[in-house]
Protein backbone atom coordinates (compact mmCIF):
# COMPACT_ATOMS: atom_id res chain seq x y z
CA UNK A 1 0.00 0.00 0.00
CA UNK A 2 1.00 3.52 -0.95
CA UNK A 3 0.27 7.06 0.68
CA UNK A 4 0.37 10.14 -1.43
CA UNK A 5 -0.42 13.80 0.17
CA UNK A 6 -0.87 16.79 -1.83
CA UNK A 7 -0.81 19.70 0.13
CA UNK A 8 -0.92 23.48 -0.67
CA UNK A 9 1.01 24.88 2.35
CA UNK A 10 0.32 28.61 1.08
CA UNK A 11 3.84 29.00 2.64
CA UNK A 12 5.89 26.16 3.95
CA UNK A 13 7.61 28.26 6.29
CA UNK A 14 3.82 29.37 7.77
CA UNK A 15 2.96 25.98 7.70
CA UNK A 16 5.59 24.57 9.80
CA UNK A 17 4.79 27.61 12.20
CA UNK A 18 1.01 25.94 12.05
CA UNK A 19 2.20 21.98 12.74
CA UNK A 20 2.52 21.09 8.97
CA UNK A 21 5.64 19.10 10.27
CA UNK A 22 4.38 17.80 13.49
CA UNK A 23 1.76 16.17 11.47
CA UNK A 24 3.16 14.71 8.51
CA UNK A 25 5.05 12.15 10.50
CA UNK A 26 1.58 10.54 11.84
CA UNK A 27 0.53 9.75 8.15
CA UNK A 28 3.65 7.43 7.16
CA UNK A 29 3.24 9.30 3.36
CA UNK A 30 5.42 7.72 0.87
CA UNK A 31 5.35 10.56 -1.38
CA UNK A 32 4.36 14.32 -0.34
CA UNK A 33 3.84 16.87 -3.38
CA UNK A 34 3.66 20.36 -1.71
CA UNK A 35 2.57 23.11 -3.90
CA UNK A 36 2.92 27.18 -2.96
CA UNK A 37 6.09 26.83 -0.99
CA UNK A 38 6.60 30.82 -1.08
CA UNK A 39 10.49 30.36 -0.28
CA UNK A 40 13.82 29.50 -1.79
CA UNK A 41 15.35 26.73 -1.15
CA UNK A 42 18.49 28.55 0.55
CA UNK A 43 15.80 29.58 3.32
CA UNK A 44 14.83 26.63 4.12
CA UNK A 45 18.04 25.30 6.46
CA UNK A 46 16.07 24.37 9.03
CA UNK A 47 15.82 20.55 9.49
CA UNK A 48 12.37 20.78 9.74
CA UNK A 49 12.19 21.44 6.05
CA UNK A 50 13.97 17.47 5.46
CA UNK A 51 12.08 15.61 6.96
CA UNK A 52 13.63 12.10 7.99
CA UNK A 53 13.28 9.47 5.88
CA UNK A 54 12.79 11.19 3.08
CA UNK A 55 14.53 12.76 0.12
CA UNK A 56 13.43 16.44 -0.91
CA UNK A 57 13.11 18.22 -3.76
CA UNK A 58 12.45 21.80 -4.21
CA UNK A 59 11.92 23.87 -7.54
CA UNK A 60 11.67 27.33 -6.37
CA UNK A 61 9.98 30.52 -8.21
CA UNK A 62 12.89 32.96 -9.45
CA UNK A 63 10.55 35.55 -7.76
CA UNK A 64 11.08 35.27 -3.61
CA UNK A 65 8.43 34.81 -1.73
CA UNK A 66 5.89 33.40 -4.52
CA UNK A 67 4.78 29.89 -6.10
CA UNK A 68 6.99 27.22 -5.77
CA UNK A 69 6.77 23.32 -5.97
CA UNK A 70 8.05 20.60 -3.36
CA UNK A 71 8.20 16.63 -3.50
CA UNK A 72 9.43 14.65 -0.54
CA UNK A 73 9.66 10.78 -1.55
CA UNK A 74 10.69 7.49 1.43
CA UNK A 75 12.05 5.89 -2.41
CA UNK A 76 14.66 7.54 -4.00
CA UNK A 77 13.63 8.63 -7.38
CA UNK A 78 15.14 7.33 -10.32
CA UNK A 79 15.41 10.48 -11.61
CA UNK A 80 13.85 14.18 -10.76
CA UNK A 81 12.59 16.50 -13.40
CA UNK A 82 11.34 20.25 -12.70
CA UNK A 83 11.56 21.91 -16.18
CA UNK A 84 8.84 21.34 -18.89
CA UNK A 85 10.80 24.33 -21.21
CA UNK A 86 8.15 27.12 -21.08
CA UNK A 87 7.34 29.74 -18.58
CA UNK A 88 5.82 30.29 -16.29
CA UNK A 89 6.00 26.84 -15.47
CA UNK A 90 9.67 27.08 -14.60
CA UNK A 91 9.91 30.44 -14.05
CA UNK A 92 7.93 29.97 -11.30
CA UNK A 93 8.39 26.71 -9.99
CA UNK A 94 5.58 25.22 -10.78
CA UNK A 95 6.21 21.72 -11.71
CA UNK A 96 8.15 18.32 -9.88
CA UNK A 97 8.12 15.01 -11.57
CA UNK A 98 9.82 12.23 -9.61
CA UNK A 99 10.21 8.94 -11.91
CA UNK A 100 9.99 5.35 -9.96
CA UNK A 101 9.76 1.91 -11.67
CA UNK A 102 6.94 2.35 -14.24
CA UNK A 103 5.46 5.07 -12.20
CA UNK A 104 5.50 9.22 -11.83
CA UNK A 105 4.78 11.50 -9.24
CA UNK A 106 3.98 15.06 -9.95
CA UNK A 107 3.58 17.87 -8.09
CA UNK A 108 2.08 20.49 -10.00
CA UNK A 109 0.56 24.83 -9.28
CA UNK A 110 -1.47 25.74 -11.43
CA UNK A 111 -1.93 29.71 -11.44
CA UNK A 112 -4.78 31.18 -10.02
CA UNK A 113 -6.89 33.93 -12.57
CA UNK A 114 -8.55 34.76 -9.70
CA UNK A 115 -6.69 38.58 -8.84
CA UNK A 116 -7.24 39.92 -12.44
CA UNK A 117 -8.27 39.48 -16.29
CA UNK A 118 -4.35 39.32 -17.08
CA UNK A 119 -3.85 36.31 -14.50
CA UNK A 120 -6.90 34.65 -16.00
CA UNK A 121 -5.54 35.20 -19.32
CA UNK A 122 -1.87 33.58 -17.70
CA UNK A 123 -4.07 30.71 -16.30
CA UNK A 124 -5.69 29.91 -19.73
CA UNK A 125 -2.43 29.88 -21.69
CA UNK A 126 -1.03 27.32 -18.64
CA UNK A 127 -3.57 25.15 -19.20
CA UNK A 128 -3.64 24.92 -23.18
CA UNK A 129 0.33 24.11 -22.73
CA UNK A 130 0.03 21.78 -19.88
CA UNK A 131 -2.83 19.60 -21.72
CA UNK A 132 -0.44 19.01 -24.36
CA UNK A 133 2.15 18.18 -21.87
CA UNK A 134 -0.66 15.93 -20.44
CA UNK A 135 -1.10 14.43 -23.42
CA UNK A 136 2.63 13.80 -23.98
CA UNK A 137 2.48 11.97 -20.95
CA UNK A 138 -0.22 9.77 -21.84
CA UNK A 139 1.87 8.00 -24.55
CA UNK A 140 4.70 7.07 -22.36
CA UNK A 141 5.42 3.38 -21.10
CA UNK A 142 4.22 3.92 -17.27
CA UNK A 143 1.27 5.24 -15.24
CA UNK A 144 1.21 9.03 -13.49
CA UNK A 145 -0.53 10.47 -10.10
CA UNK A 146 -0.60 14.32 -11.06
CA UNK A 147 -0.85 15.77 -7.22
CA UNK A 148 -1.85 19.48 -7.22
CA UNK A 149 -3.69 22.64 -6.65
CA UNK A 150 -5.37 22.32 -10.06
CA UNK A 151 -7.48 25.83 -8.97
CA UNK A 152 -10.18 24.38 -11.31
CA UNK A 153 -13.33 23.17 -9.68
CA UNK A 154 -14.89 20.34 -12.07
CA UNK A 155 -18.78 19.85 -10.70
CA UNK A 156 -21.67 21.85 -8.97
CA UNK A 157 -20.55 18.97 -6.13
CA UNK A 158 -17.40 20.58 -6.02
CA UNK A 159 -18.03 23.81 -4.44
CA UNK A 160 -20.61 25.32 -2.09
CA UNK A 161 -21.87 28.37 -3.75
CA UNK A 162 -21.28 27.24 -7.33
CA UNK A 163 -24.39 29.63 -8.95
CA UNK A 164 -22.78 32.35 -7.46
CA UNK A 165 -19.24 31.64 -8.20
CA UNK A 166 -20.02 30.24 -12.04
CA UNK A 167 -18.66 33.39 -14.07
CA UNK A 168 -15.40 33.41 -11.40
CA UNK A 169 -12.02 31.79 -11.98
CA UNK A 170 -12.28 28.80 -10.98
CA UNK A 171 -15.16 27.66 -12.32
CA UNK A 172 -15.64 29.35 -15.36
CA UNK A 173 -17.17 27.12 -18.19
CA UNK A 174 -13.83 27.12 -20.24
CA UNK A 175 -11.81 25.74 -17.15
CA UNK A 176 -14.85 23.24 -16.48
CA UNK A 177 -14.24 21.95 -20.21
CA UNK A 178 -10.53 22.00 -20.23
CA UNK A 179 -11.35 19.37 -17.39
CA UNK A 180 -14.05 17.32 -19.32
CA UNK A 181 -11.31 17.20 -22.51
CA UNK A 182 -8.80 16.02 -19.15
CA UNK A 183 -11.14 13.26 -18.33
CA UNK A 184 -13.02 12.62 -21.36
CA UNK A 185 -10.86 12.65 -24.53
CA UNK A 186 -7.33 12.31 -23.26
CA UNK A 187 -8.33 9.96 -20.31
CA UNK A 188 -6.97 10.83 -16.99
CA UNK A 189 -9.03 10.26 -13.82
CA UNK A 190 -10.35 12.28 -10.89
CA UNK A 191 -9.21 9.13 -8.17
CA UNK A 192 -10.96 11.48 -4.83
CA UNK A 193 -14.32 10.51 -6.98
CA UNK A 194 -13.82 6.70 -7.22
CA UNK A 195 -14.28 6.21 -3.81
CA UNK A 196 -15.91 9.31 -2.53
CA UNK A 197 -19.01 11.07 -4.21
CA UNK A 198 -20.19 12.80 -1.39
CA UNK A 199 -20.70 16.60 -1.61
CA UNK A 200 -19.33 19.20 0.56
CA UNK A 201 -15.65 17.64 0.05
CA UNK A 202 -13.36 20.69 -0.06
CA UNK A 203 -10.01 21.63 0.04
CA UNK A 204 -9.56 25.24 0.32
CA UNK A 205 -11.76 27.61 2.02
CA UNK A 206 -11.53 31.57 1.63
CA UNK A 207 -10.02 33.48 4.80
CA UNK A 208 -13.25 35.63 4.84
CA UNK A 209 -16.87 35.33 6.05
CA UNK A 210 -15.97 32.97 8.25
CA UNK A 211 -15.88 30.22 5.36
CA UNK A 212 -13.66 27.76 7.01
CA UNK A 213 -16.17 27.42 10.38
CA UNK A 214 -19.17 27.06 7.95
CA UNK A 215 -17.74 24.80 5.42
CA UNK A 216 -18.23 27.29 2.65
CA UNK A 217 -15.52 25.85 0.39
CA UNK A 218 -13.66 24.77 -2.89
CA UNK A 219 -12.22 21.13 -3.97
CA UNK A 220 -9.29 22.82 -6.05
CA UNK A 221 -6.81 20.25 -4.58
CA UNK A 222 -6.76 16.15 -5.88
CA UNK A 223 -5.18 13.81 -7.45
CA UNK A 224 -5.43 13.08 -11.05
CA UNK A 225 -4.08 9.25 -12.09
CA UNK A 226 -3.74 7.57 -15.22
CA UNK A 227 -6.56 5.06 -16.24
CA UNK A 228 -4.51 1.66 -15.41
CA UNK A 229 -4.42 3.19 -11.29
CA UNK A 230 -7.93 3.10 -11.00
CA UNK A 231 -8.21 -0.43 -9.18
CA UNK A 232 -5.32 0.53 -7.42
CA UNK A 233 -7.38 3.44 -5.56
CA UNK A 234 -8.21 2.33 -1.57
CA UNK A 235 -9.14 5.36 0.08
CA UNK A 236 -9.66 9.27 -0.20
CA UNK A 237 -9.31 12.10 2.56
CA UNK A 238 -8.91 15.62 3.46
CA UNK A 239 -7.32 16.37 6.76
CA UNK A 240 -9.18 19.11 7.92
CA UNK A 241 -8.38 18.71 11.98
CA UNK A 242 -5.77 20.87 12.09
CA UNK A 243 -5.81 24.02 9.73
CA UNK A 244 -1.71 24.56 8.18
CA UNK A 245 -3.13 26.31 5.21
CA UNK A 246 -6.19 28.34 3.70
CA UNK A 247 -6.02 24.65 1.90
CA UNK A 248 -6.39 21.05 3.35
CA UNK A 249 -4.08 17.95 2.72
CA UNK A 250 -5.55 15.42 0.66
CA UNK A 251 -4.32 12.14 0.87
CA UNK A 252 -4.96 9.17 -1.03
CA UNK A 253 -3.93 5.33 -0.77
CA UNK A 254 -3.15 3.07 -3.34
CA UNK A 255 -2.83 -0.50 -3.54
CA UNK A 256 0.70 -0.16 -5.30
CA UNK A 257 4.56 0.01 -4.08
CA UNK A 258 6.66 2.77 -5.52
CA UNK A 259 10.06 1.15 -6.13
CA UNK A 260 12.92 2.52 -7.39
Amino acid sequence: MARIITCNTNGIRAAARKGFFDWLPTQDADVVCIQETKAQEHQLSDPVFRPAGYHCFYNDALKPGYSGTALYSRVKPRQVTSSLGWDPADLEGRYLQADYRGLSVISLYMPSGSSSEAAQEKKFRFMDKFLEHLRTLRRKRREFIICADWNICHKEIDLKNWRANSKNSGFLPEERAWLDTLYEEVGYIDSFRLVNEEPEQYTWWSNRGQAWARNVGWRLDYQVITPALAQAVRAADIYKEQRFSDHAPQIMDYDLSIEA
